[in-house]
This record gives C-alpha cells, sequence and structure tokens, in this order.
C-alpha cells in the first residue's frame, strides 16, 4: 500500500514536469521545441509616437478634448492636400470604435475603465481647436528633399490651453497632423485625453521608402491604398512600386498594350489601368508620399519581350537559336527607339523627378551564345568583357532618362560591374556586404540607399523587428562626406509568397520599425524601450482597419476581437 502511493506521488511530480516544460516550450516550425522562460506581455503606451520625434517636452498637465466640439483650423485656403487632411485626421484622432466599423461588435469594452482613470488626471481645461499654420504654399507634389519639419505645441506656457501647429509646407503639416492623432488618447465616455507638450521634429533622412513587388503575385488597388494608409501613419514618404518583373507585365501601357495584353497573369483583371495608377498616384500625393515607378532592364524582362517582338535576345546553343530569351538585345537600334518611347510615356504618368531603372542581375551568358553580340563586341573593342557591354546600354539608357528630363536609381550591381555612370546616379544597395558596399560605393561620390538589412520577405520564427530597427544606413567606415551622401533607405518586400491576402500582415508592423530609424535621431536604438510604443502602433493601425500581425509576442489590443 505504501510502495503504491509512492508511485502515484511520483506519478504526480512526473505529470506535473511535463505540464511545465510543455507549458514553457516554443514549438518550431520543424516540429521541434526549445525551453524557453515565460515570455512577458507587451503592453502599449497610449498617446506615445510612432516613429519618435526629434524633440519632445512635456508640462505635466493634460487637457481633454470632446470631439463633437473641436476643429481643425487651417490658415491656407483652396489647397487640397490640407482639407483631405483635416478630413481624415479628424476621424483618425477621435476613433472610439475599431474599423471597419460597421462591425456589431466594434464598440470598445473598456469605456468604463478609461473613465475611471480619467477621475485621477489632473486637466487644465478643455481643448477646443487645434490651429495649423502653413508657412508657404499649397505645393502639389511631393519630391525629394522636401521640409517635413514641424513644431507642434499643445497648452505651452507660451500657448495656455491652445495647440498650435506650424510648418513651412503642407508636407510638414501633414506629419503633425500624424504625431498630433497618435498623442491624443481616448478617455472613455466620448472623451479624449492630451498631455500638455511641445514637438519640434523633422526627419534625419530625405528618402524613407517601401518596396513593392507587384509581378510575381498582383496586388489589388485597395491594398495598395492601405499600404499607403500604413506608410502615412508611420511617415514613410517614397513608395518604390517595383511593377513589372520577369513574371507578370501588369502595368497598361497606351503605346504598347500588348506589353499587358501578352505579359500579365490574366489581362482582364490582373493590371493596372492608367486610370488605377492616377487613382494609386493621387492617393499618395495627398499623404505626402511619392510614387517611385520601378521598370527593371535589361534583365528581369522575360514578360516584356511576350508583347514586344524582337526586344530581347535569342539565346544560341551549337551555333543556332535555341528558343529561349535573355535580357533586352542591346546592340539594335531598334531596343532603344522602343524605350525611348516607352519611358517617354512613363515620365507623363509618374510625375516624380526620379524612375527606377533596376540593372540588377543581368545574366551574361546568353549574349555571349549570340554570334551578334560576339562580332558587335569585337567591332567595339570590348573583347570578352560583357560588362563594357552592359556599360554601353546603360549610357544609352540614361541618356534617354536625362532628354526627358528626369532622375534616375539604379540597383548597385550596375557599379559592381565597373558601368561608369553619371555622378548624379542614385545606386540603391541591396547585396552583402553590407558595411562594405556602403564604404565603396559612397567612396565614388554616387548618392547612396540602402535596403540590404530591410528585407521583409525573408520570415522567420519568433519577434524579427528589432534587427530591422537596429540596422544603420550610416554605420560603416567612411568621411563625413561619405556618410552624407547616405539619403535614406528602404524596406522591401518582394512578392514570392505574398499577394493581397498576406501583404498588409506581413509588411506591417515590421516595417515600421525601419520607418522610425529612417525618421528619429540615430542614438535612438533601444529595442526593449522601444517595444511598448511600438505595440501601441501595431494596435493603433488594427484599430484603423488595417490587419496588421502581432510583434512582441505575447500581447493584445483593444480591437483584435473584431478581426473576422
Amino acid at each position: 500500500m505504501l510502495k503504491k502511493k509512492k508511485n502515484m506521488k511520483s506519478t504526480l511530480l512526473c505529470l506535473t514536469s511535463i505540464l511545465w516544460v510543455v507549458a514553457a516550450h516554443n514549438h518550431l516550425p520543424d516540429g521541434t521545441a526549445v525551453v524557453t522562460e515565460p515570455q512577458n506581455v507587451v503592453a502599449g503606451s497610449p498617446g506615445t509616437p510612432w516613429p519618435m520625434p526629434k524633440s519632445t517636452s512635456e508640462f505635466g498637465t493634460v487637457m481633454t478634448i470632446d470631439p463633437t466640439n473641436f476643429k481643425m483650423l487651417v490658415n491656407i485656403k483652396n489647397c487640397d492636400i490640407m482639407n483631405q487632411t483635416v478630413q481624415r485626421y479628424m476621424k483618425l484622432t477621435f476613433l472610439e470604435k475599431c474599423l471597419p466599423i460597421d462591425s456589431p461588435r466594434n464598440s470598445l469594452s473598456n469605456s468604463k475603465k478609461n473613465s475611471e482613470k480619467n477621475k485621477m488626471i489632473k486637466a487644465n481645461g478643455m481643448l477646443y481647436n487645434i490651429s495649423v499654420t502653413v508657412l508657404g504654399k499649397c505645393e502639389k507634389w511631393p519630391y525629394l528633399n522636401m521640409d517635413e519639419q514641424y513644431l507642434l505645441k499643445i497648452d505651452s506656457p507660451d500657448l495656455p490651453g491652445k495647440a498650435n501647429l506650424v510648418s513651412s509646407t503642407v508636407w510638414g503639416a501633414l506629419r503633425g497632423l500624424e504625431t498630433f492623432s497618435q498623442i491624443v488618447y481616448s478617455l472613455g465616455d466620448g472623451k479624449f485625453g492630451v498631455n500638455s507638450t511641445m514637438i519640434l521634429d523633422s526627419p534625419r533622412f530625405s528618402h524613407r521608402g517601401l518596396l513593392l513587388d507587384t509581378s510575381r503575385h498582383f496586388v489589388p488597388v485597395s491594398v495598395l491604398k492601405q499600404n499607403l494608409d500604413a506608410m502615412a501613419y508611420s511617415k514613410l514618404n517614397v513608395f518604390h512600386w517595383h511593377i513589372v518583373d520577369d513574371q507578370s507585365f501588369p502595368y497598361e501601357s497606351l503605346k504598347f498594350p500588348k506589353l499587358s495584353e501578352m505579359g500579365a497573369f490574366i489581362p482582364k483583371t490582373h493590371t493596372y489601368s492608367q486610370e488605377e495608377v492616377a487613382d494609386i498616384i493621387n492617393y499618395a500625393r495627398v499623404r505626402g508620399i511619392r510614387v517611385m515607378a520601378e521598370f527593371d532592364t535589361p534583365g528581369h524582362t522575360q514578360s516584356w519581350g511576350k508583347g514586344q517582338p524582337d526586344l530581347l535576345t535569342p539565346c544560341y546553343s551549337g551555333g543556332k537559336p535555341n528558343g529561349n530569351f535573355g535580357p533586352i538585345n542591346p546592340i539594335l537600334q531598334s531596343s532603344y527607339d522602343f524605350l525611348a518611347e516607352f519611358f517617354g510615356e512613363i515620365t507623363k504618368v509618374f510625375p516624380d523627378n526620379y524612375v527606377h531603372l533596376g540593372g540588377d542581375e543581368v545574366d551574361f551568358s546568353c549574349w555571349k551564345s549570340n554570334p551578334n553580340i560576339t562580332d558587335f563586341m569585337k567591332k567595339h573593342g570590348f573583347g570578352s568583357d560583357y560588362s563594357k557591354l552592359e556599360e554601353y546600354y546603360e549610357q544609352k539608357l540614361v541618356n534617354i532618362l536625362q532628354s526627358l528630363k528626369k532622375s534616375y536609381t539604379i540597383w548597385q550591381e550596375v557599379v559592381d560591374n565597373g558601368v561608369k555612370v553619371d555622378p548624379n546616379t542614385v545606386v540603391h544597395v541591396w547585396k552583402d556586404p553590407q558595411v562594405q558596399e556602403l564604404q565603396r560605393v559612397t567612396s565614388m561620390g554616387y548618392k547612396t540607399l540602402l535596403s540590404t538589412c530591410w528585407y521583409l520577405n525573408y520570415i522567420s520564427y519568433g519577434k524579427d523587428w528589432p534587427k530591422y530597427y537596429t540596422c544603420d544606413p550610416q554605420e560603416f567606415n567612411g568621411t563625413e562626406y561619405q556618410k552624407s551622401l547616405i539619403m535614406g533607405g528602404e524596406v522591401c518586400m518582394w512578392g514570392e509568397f505574398v499577394d493581397g491576402t498576406n501583404l498588409i500582415s506581413r509588411t506591417w508592423p515590421r516595417a515600421a520599425a525601419v520607418a522610425e530609424r529612417l525618421w528619429s535621431v540615430a542614438d535612438l536604438k533601444d529595442a526593449d524601450k522601444a517595444a511598448p510604443r511600438f505595440e501601441e502602433h501595431r494596435c493603433r493601425m488594427l484599430k484603423r482597419g488595417l490587419r496588421v500581425q502581432p510583434g512582441n509576442g505575447p500581447s493584445f489590443c483593444e480591437c483584435d476581437f473584431v478581426v473576422s
């Protein structure tokens, strides 16, 4: 009998140990499990902005706001950007419900809790408006190096009981109203609070971009707009639209309609019409976001060849064409005639001053197999150096862009291969070793963008945003002048495994980590300290109707219960 009790006790201890181990295991995709310490729940911090402003002072009091008796007053008249911005932020600033608002279960359940907390707040009176002063004119299009600085004062010593936002441009006003919308927080019962604050803010880098690939999978216009919303919430200002590639050509060209008719996955549904492209550009414009289109050549052009005969290089085997095609044929004048017409259209459709010309991953093997190209190489004294042929092509393409009065960006391989390009070229670094590449490209005097450490399409188990957060584009051995050539960078979401069903959740809030790196001061690098604000930003985007994934492990948001 005693022995039986002992066995029962041992069994209970064993079961308890098993349960504890199971509870503490993190199960990985391959079925293995790793014992870890229990993870703490990361709570958001209401009223805190993302990205962190450059300079913030708080004065220890709170102003209360009744949205039904509050206005955003703008000094600049007949400005469509400011008119739409005010309408948008009057809604976004005072959300008490979770978007989309047609959900039957979208009312927040913590109004009573917030109301109780409100009794502990020392209010300094009611705030009835925010005065927005734009010192400059109503600019129509965002541009590189636009002035995004703003000064935001809430119940400051020199303006007691008032709120004032001042900027030189509409772009600064946009960023300032986004910050204002983030520092306002709900007190429950339809009332809101905002701390007495003074914020002086401006971005660290002028180019803060996000690349989306719509060739490998088509992404609907509605999802592209959601992404633009998320970019605006995070103060990113360049939508790098990698619109076509080998896999498909979804852009509907006016001059060359066969490109999409033959090159798109499904021409009737998986294309972007001229009206849709204009709609996306305008949607971005009123949010202070540039749209930089990329049409990558001479490689990555298999889809182009389907609708444009004789554009691509015929590949040879055994002295005969083998039915395969390589990059654009660089020895035919017809190729450049086509490119001049095509980019002539692109520069009219996309108003931004920059076009991304690609130039990456050019496979020379097809060029090497083609006897017509090898003869051309000999006649021009290129020998067997096919980077010289690439340089020949790129120079002709650059001349086309310059004749169209456009600036351009290229991927780093163009200069890696020894191609001599115009000194004003912007080089986009995406390959390792990152530090050495940044050092080398800037030592050549080129303005530079970084993406190497910000490829969000590489996913892994666990919390990965801190590694994006701590990667800095100016951390390399170089002179101050070299570092001044860093224009900023771009977070990239390539489309091999992303489409409209998962683009927003996979990209956000992870891209926001890069947004703060590119906006905020360089020494703001503590991801643990940033985690509550990051969590709050995720919850805020969720509340605004974006289906963004968790970023910090165990956590909760007040609006995650309405997701269907």
